[in-house]
């Protein structure tokens, strides 16, 4: 994990700005941020663990643990509330055995709560990576993860 950082920063070290473009490119190798590569980190660009654990925490694109193959994200705007996305969510929850921002132990899905997808007119709706499923009943859930298995 130290080496393939260690890669990562290597191009960087001695320039200002890439920070984000290696915090990135870090866990597009390793799916996360554990902190032995924020580490690493730290001490190949010779900024504080503090500084980089700002950035990693500030945008949402970077987690700190393990997530899982497939991410489920479950709209939870307005239109698909309506529509009983809150039903939709808490069988998902009961099915993979996880709460909000969840990962499986087998680190086969990941559930996430989101804003807005931008399909209301499919409410409810959620998206399974980039796969779209709309207008879902409850009777759904285990039609949808089974096909992500």
């Amino acid at each position: 994990m130290r080496q393939k950082t260690q890669s990562v920063v290597e191009p960087w070290k001695g320039k200002k700005g890439g920070l984000i473009p290696i915090l990135q490119k870090v866990q597009e190798e390793l799916g996360y941020l554990p902190l032995v590569a924020m580490e690493t980190i730290s001490e190949e660009l010779k900024l504080p663990l503090a500084e980089i654990y700002g950035v990693a925490t500030f945008y949402a694109q970077f987690h700190l643990k393990p997530r899982g193959k497939n991410i489920v994200r479950v709209c939870r705007g307005t239109a698909c509330h309506v529509r009983g996305s809150l039903k939709i969510m808490n069988k998902f929850k009961e099915a993979l055995g996880v709460e909000d921002n969840g990962t499986t132990s087998d680190l086969l899905f990941t559930l996430e709560p989101v804003a807005c997808l931008g399909a209301c007119g499919l409410a409810p709706v959620l998206m399974v990576n980039t796969n779209t499923h709309g207008r879902l009943e409850v009777d759904s859930v285990m039609k949808i993860l089974n096909e992500y298995k």
